[in-house]
């Protein structure tokens, strides 16, 4: 399946016209906020935190059955995952400024891994999960463990960075494009007559 990226962004065009600018404007405002404090501080709490690392401990609970490595990893999976079928699903909607929300959102779940994998060595972020404090296993000193990449954290960390901090671009980009759309294009009214 291809997709026609001028046809795209007519559709987006279109989508976009006549819709009230002013509440997509402060929605930016606070997305651009939030990635300004994941740029400054990726463990920074936000509204986002609590979302993402549910389902990071979702994607845990649903890969308990799997070996050891596939449980560890599923969390990680589950929590960049998400975000992109919450892309998806907006674009097929279609949802365009719901795509750049969902992409804000996987810009900050990035972030938020980025951190965790880089902790692998140190494990100095707290950990959180079902079991007992004690039994708790920080799931990226298991992983790069096990594939014997652990002093590889802090470069696998730099990489997931840099790609929240695309993703968190890209996002804002759509959106702007879309509220100048939404300005420049006012709905057209048809005369009845």
């Amino acid at each position: 399946m291809s997709i026609d990226w001028r046809e795209q962004a007519a559709e987006a065009r279109e989508w976009a016209r006549g819709r009230f600018w002013p509440a997509y404007s402060v929605l930016l405002l606070i997305l651009v906020y939030i990635e300004i404090l994941k740029l400054r501080d990726v463990t920074r709490w936000t509204i986002f935190y609590g979302i993402t690392l549910g389902f990071h401990e979702l994607g845990h609970i649903l890969f308990a059955w799997a070996p050891q490595l596939i449980t560890a990893a599923m969390g990680s999976v589950f929590q960049i995952a998400v975000p992109i079928i919450t892309i998806i699903l907006f674009f097929r909607q279609p949802d365009y400024f719901g795509v750049a929300v969902g992409g804000f959102w996987l810009s900050y779940s990035m972030f938020e891994l980025s951190a965790y994998v880089a902790d692998a060595r140190t494990k100095d972020l707290p950990l959180v999960g079902f079991a007992a404090q004690e039994d708790l296993q920080h799931d990226w000193a298991f992983i790069l463990g096990r594939l014997h990449m652990l002093p590889l954290d802090h470069f696998f960390g730099f990489l997931l960075k840099a790609g929240a901090f695309v993703a968190g671009v890209a996002s804002c980009a759509l959106a702007v494009w879309l509220i100048l759309t939404m300005i420049r294009e006012p709905k057209r009214f048809q005369r009845i007559v």
